[in-house]
This record gives structure tokens, C-alpha cells and sequence, in this order.
């Protein structure tokens, strides 16, 4: 089934002082050398297609590999039988804005590679060919580092080229969900990296930057600095709490 749907805080900071709070972060949250490459699958729990899609990301997950891979709920399958526990409205419209970039329309399972390509959620030897790609270009023009400060997460965002929106991302590590009717009736879904809340932070210009927000929903979170193109100049997963 394919969908025609289209559907707080900023304070810029000097480099030195940048640097030293990147410098605390590092025993919660170590800065990579580069950045993971971002696996985005938009899926439904009412789409028979997507539990193999769905058990590709948990091994992306489960790999230790440099992926962030996040599970994006859609919400246009829910007018069938079953109505997806985690749809979201904004995942509708983040993959509104790739169809409108890449082309295809809106379909499930579809995985987004680092913001550039679209490709079938479930193939496995294509999603692996387009993450290998990619890896060999990502770089981390935008040095993300997260930590926790009780409820608040902090955000900092390095100095670097480029421009983008800042977007956060809560997410659940791993759910099983018991369908009870549509296509996927009778079956358990193994789902990993569920996303449950996106926002947008603000805008990164080049310039090194801090937010202060409350903690998403989720037990996890993760950000992305992405430029209009889709183009990806950072991400870093925050981890679960200890």
C-alpha cells in the first residue's frame, strides 16, 4: 500500500567555552571521530510488508556498528483495522518532506539512508549496499555531543560549514507488539528504535551552539543536524540511562 498523504532554549557560545563543555560531556557521551550514518525505516504495524523490514533495523540495531537506526510510525495505514500503537503525525510528514526531495511518493516499508536515499525497507542486501556507501562519505561537519543534566538534556553542536534545523528524537530501544486484527493479525512484531517524540531545536548556521530541553519521550534520544537537501552534517545517540 502507498499513501499520497503530504501530509528551548538557544544560546550561542564561544569556540573555547564550546570546547570545554564538549570536554565534560565525554564521561557520559563520547564525541566519535566522524558520525553514525542515519537509517530512518517508516513503517506500520497495519503493513504486512513491514515486520521483515522491521527485523532488519533490529540488527542494524543490535550490531554495534556506526548506524543510528530509527523506526519512524506512520500514520496513514491506521484507517484499516489496526491502529499502529506508536504512529506518529510527525513521521507522516518527515516522510512527506523525503518524498517531496527523493521522489517516489510515501510507501512502507521505505528506509532513508543519511538523508539522501530511498530505497525498500526490507531488502536487506540494498539497505546494506546504501549504509556501506554512505559510511564512506560521512563526516561530522557538525560535532553533536548530548548529555543528561537530571530532566534536561543538553545539546551541543560544534562549529563547522553548512547550515540546518536541529532535531530531536525520543526513542524506545525495543518493543514486541501483539497485532489483533488487519494484516499483521495474530502476529507479534519485534520493533526496534521506536521513535516516540520528534521536534526541531532551532537552526545551526555554522556557528558552535547549545540547547537546554527537557528530555523527550522515550527511554533514549538522538539528534540530527540536517540541511534542506537532506544532507546530513551531524548526529550522536544519547544512550540509555545507567
Amino acid at each position: 500500500m502507498r499513501s499520497i498523504t503530504r501530509s528551548t532554549l538557544r544560546r550561542t557560545i564561544p569556540l573555547a567555552l564550546l570546547a570545554a563543555l564538549i570536554g565534560s560531556f565525554a564521561g557520559t557521551r563520547a564525541v566519535a571521530a566522524g558520525r553514525p550514518v542515519v537509517v530512518e525505516l517508516f513503517t506500520s504495524q497495519s503493513c504486512s510488508s513491514c515486520p521483515p523490514a522491521e527485523a532488519l533495523l533490529g540488527q542494524l540495531a543490535g550490531e554495534g556498528r556506526e548506524v543510528l537506526p530509527l523506526a519512524f510510525h506512520v500514520t496513514y495505514w491506521d484507517h484499516l483495522d489496526w491502529r499502529d500503537t506508536y504512529a506518529l503525525p510527525a513521521a507522516t510528514a518527515r516522510q512527506a518532506a523525503y518524498a517531496k526531495k527523493l521522489g517516489g511518493g510515501s510507501y512502507t516499508p521505505e528506509a532513508v539512508i543519511d538523508g539522501r536515499v530511498g530505497l525498500v525497507g526490507s531488502d536487506a542486501g540494498a539497505v546494506r549496499g546504501a549504509i556501506a556507501t554512505a559510511e564512506g562519505a560521512a563526516s561530522a561537519e557538525a560535532p553533536v555531543t548530548l548529555a543528561r543534566r537530571g530532566g534536561t538534556l543538553v545539546v551541543a553542536v560544534g562549529a563547522g560549514q553548512g547550515a540546518g534545523t536541529v532535531t530531536l528524537v525520543g526513542f524506545d530501544p525495543s518493543h514486541a507488539t501483539r497485532v489483533a486484527r488487519g494484516e499483521n493479525a495474530g502476529r507479534t512484531i519485534a520493533q526496534a528504535n521506536v521513535v516516540r517524540a520528534v521536534s526541531d531545536l532551532g537552526r545551526w548556521s555554522g556557528q558552535a551552539a547549545t540547547w537546554e530541553t527537557p528530555l523527550p519521550a522515550g527511554a533514549d534520544a538522538a539528534v540530527i543536524v540536517q540541511g534542506a537537501d537532506g544532507r546530513i552534517f551531524g548526529a550522536a545517540r544519547l544512550g540509555p540511562a545507567t
